[in-house]
């Protein structure tokens, strides 16, 4: 009986090893790396203080997705194993080059022929399967039956396709990086190293197809000609499944993919984007541990999050804002005629532009917003000025696209001081909205016309004056006498 009942056990282990899922290595034969014993613990209050060896991962990187700076590294270029993170640029060349991602494709003996410890998403050879389900297929479970079909489908043959991915990899400036195929099962003239992984990630993410495989959950793949509907899911579940009630240990919400790679030469590997606000990350860890790649990575994009901020060209101006003076401000003004202005889009249906850089860079730019924006104003600063009244522009110019303005207003009314002389532009203004062609009668405008005439009406008055004293002088003055003297 006993021995009846161990043959039954070992039979269904033998069962269960057989019908298990395939993968490129077993966990166990998969060294698990530790942190250095002089590294200082890991403060996840203070993620700006992350020191490269407070990562379990040999090499690792994180860049910013727009531009490419980087933002922290560890032993970035020293050669490695890239496993299944060859998969990101197979599926990239697969949306690239393939017109009809929707086509149907068949699955050839030689893309099925794959080492029997692959990870696999289970084609048939002549199996007829749409080429948006191969892709989905080889990101989302990792699929090296996968990357060979999109290979064929792409350069004919696996072969050529391999020399179509070293080739883009040299194009984008990967000088350390050799594949031998296209799905990273081990080979050791397959390499490349952090840094260039994170070169090809960040092509690969500025395609929209790709970024939305890479940060899908699951996929569903209807029947096809040997098998039934089925539904996948992403091996990178940890970071991307979740939510903020019930999130997973290592679930992170700005995480939005993108691949994982393992096996027992290249230890446990992943490749992740994130975004925050506007700011764009991509890491790269190498060589870490199972979970350990979940928690070096989130470090990583703790850390970057820090450093860069993303801001709009109002955050900036907010950070040192226009005040102006106005003159001829009512003597009741306690502020003295001064007026904040306020900047905001001038189209509210703009999405405005944003600008991601360091803290020291965005408050450099606040400081000197006059060398990234013009300001233009569209009157004088005399008042009276009403609340909301626009005075001004500010234009921004980013490096692609078109100018975005925005208006400047004012915070506040300012009153007019009541004994003002008015302006020309106001006496014309009123001249010409009065509907009365004459002038309206005033005291002011009488002795405008009367000062002329009293002004000769007094000259003629002196001269006259004048001319009758002289005469009356002269009827005074007594004639000499022509008298002689003998």
């Amino acid at each position: 009986m006993k021995k009846s009942l161990s043959f039954f056990l070992a039979l269904l282990f033998v069962l269960f090893m057989t019908v298990s899922p395939s993968r490129a290595e077993s966990a166990d034969t998969i060294p698990e790396p530790t942190l250095s014993p002089n590294a200082d613990k890991y403060d996840a209050e203070h993620p700006e203080n992350l020191a490269p060896d407070q990562l379990y991962a040999l090499s690792a990187i994180l860049v910013a997705a727009d531009t490419g700076e980087v933002i922290f590294e560890k032993d970035p270029d020293t050669i490695r194993y890239p496993a299944s993170m060859t998969k990101i640029l197979t599926v990239l060349l697969g949306i690239i080059m393939v017109d009809d991602v929707y086509q149907y494709v068949t699955v050839s003996e030689t893309a099925v022929a794959v080492p029997s410890d692959s990870s696999t998403m289970h084609l048939h050879a002549g199996e007829e399967i749409r080429f948006i389900d191969v892709l989905y297929g080889t990101m989302l479970v990792s699929g090296n039956d996968g990357a060979n079909v999109i290979a064929e489908t792409v350069s004919g043959s696996i072969p050529a396709f391999v020399d179509l991915m070293n080739s883009t990899a040299l194009m984008y400036g990967c000088e350390n990086t050799h594949f031998a195929n296209p799905h990273g099962y081990h080979d050791d003239n397959h390499f490349s190293t952090a840094r260039d992984i994170s070169i090809i990630c960040r092509q690969a993410m500025q395609n929209d197809l790709f970024r939305e495989i890479a940060s899908a959950l699951s996929w569903s793949i209807p029947k096809t000609n040997k098998q039934r509907a089925r539904t996948i899911t992403t091996k990178s579940e940890y970071m991307l499944a979740g939510s903020e009630e019930s999130p997973n240990k290592y679930y992170y919400p700005s995480a939005i993919g993108i691949k994982t790679g393992s096996h027992s030469k290249s230890g446990y590997c992943f490749a992740g984007a994130a975004e925050k606000d506007g700011v764009r990350l991509v890491s790269v860890v190498m060589f870490t541990g199972k979970r350990a790649r979940w928690a070096d990575t989130i470090k990583m994009m703790d850390y970057g999050f820090s450093q860069y901020v993303s801001v709009t060209p109002v955050d900036l101006y907010n950070m040192n804002p226009i005040t102006i003076e106005t003159n001829n401000y009512s003597t009741s003004d306690t502020n003295r005629g001064k007026i904040l202005l306020t900047c905001q889009l001038q189209d509210l249906n703009t999405v405005s532009p944003r600008i991601v850089a360091t803290n020291a860079e965005v408050k450099k730019m606040a400081a000197n917003l006059k060398n990234i924006v013009m300001f233009q104003y569209t009157r004088d600063f005399s008042a009276p000025v009403e609340a909301g009244e626009t005075v001004g522009t500010m234009t921004y110019f980013p490096s692609r696209g078109d100018p975005v303005v925005y208006l400047l207003t004012a915070s506040r009314s300012v009153a007019r001081r009541e004994n003002v002389p008015k302006t020309l532009e106001e006496i014309i203004n009123e001249t010409y909205s009065d509907p009365n062609p004459l002038p309206p009668f005033s005291f002011d405008l009488l002795m405008i016309f009367l000062t002329p005439v009293l002004i000769i009406g007094a000259l003629l008055f002196f001269v006259i004056f004048l001319r009758k004293r002289k005469h009356a002088h002269r009827m005074k003055t007594p004639k000499p006498s022509h008298r002689y003297v003998k």
